[in-house]
């Protein structure tokens, strides 16, 4: 096996399982640990993965993209955290829209239920999650159903969309950089996200730490549109501190 089919095994395997251990790899591949380092490193630098101490996690892109279901897999406790830190930001807000996506779906089931407010949404999961909510109206975007994420997409979505002026969007991005603002896989998705935060008074993006210094292929707002940004501790402080410079509030969990 050359250095070619082995990177190619290695990003397998880190979009099967979502993350690689150097040692694992050296193992599987039966080559060094340091060799399995090189690989990641060329991994990184074509924009595929993002190193960790000891390992590697993969970068969606236009090739690439988790499904719902995998995602509810992964980082569920600082997802949970984030989610309720998140919804703490809603203050005074009277319609929400939450995007599509596993961190916003738990936001919404932690969304303020004891005064009338109106949420607007692409997901079906969150739709269906607050339905049957007394105080919350629930409006629900039209458009083609993308079947790995559960969302309405395209020009119905995003038309639909164009009509409101809401109050606070929590939105979440495949990665999330300083240089490359935040970024989608898919242009369809990428669309319905500008609008939302082109329509909404307040943003908040709300993503673990494995999404920041990503960037994916579409690119759709910039760190400064946001007035927060909710992540857990994994983001480093010094790093949570230079998105801080641009603008947002950071909150780490």
């Amino acid at each position: 096996m050359d250095a070619e089919e082995r990177r190619r095994g290695i990003l397998e395997l880190a979009r099967r399982s979502g993350s690689v251990d150097v040692g694992k790899l050296s193992a599987e591949f039966q080559v060094s640990k340091e060799t399995v380092r090189r690989d990641l490193r060329v991994l990184e630098d074509h924009g595929l993965v993002r190193r960790t101490h000891g390992g590697a996690y993969p970068v969606e892109s236009a090739g690439f993209e988790t499904t719902l279901a995998f995602r509810t897999t992964m980082h569920v406790p600082e997802k949970s955290r984030i989610a309720a830190a998140a919804a703490d930001l809603v203050r005074d807000a009277e319609t929400v829209y939450v995007d599509e996506g596993f961190t916003p779906q738990l936001i919404a089931q932690v969304l303020p239920d004891d005064r009338p407010l109106t949420v607007l949404t692409s997901s079906l999961a969150t739709a269906g999650g607050l339905a049957d909510r007394e105080r919350t109206t629930v409006v629900l975007l039209g458009g083609r159903v993308r079947g790995g994420t559960l969302a309405t997409v395209d020009h119905w979505a995003t038309r639909m969309l164009a009509g409101f002026v809401i109050d606070l969007a929590f939105i979440g991005a495949n990665g999330i950089s300083r240089e490359h603002g935040l970024t989608t896989p898919d242009p369809a998705v990428s669309a319905v996200k500008s609008q939302a935060v082109r329509v909404s008074r307040r943003r908040v993006f709300a993503g673990v730490h494995t999404k920041f210094g990503a960037a994916s292929f579409c690119r759709f707002a910039e760190v400064p549109d946001f007035e927060a940004i909710v992540t857990d501790t994994g983001l480093p402080l010094s790093e949570a501190h230079r998105y801080s410079l641009l603008g947002p509030q950071v909150i780490r969990v």
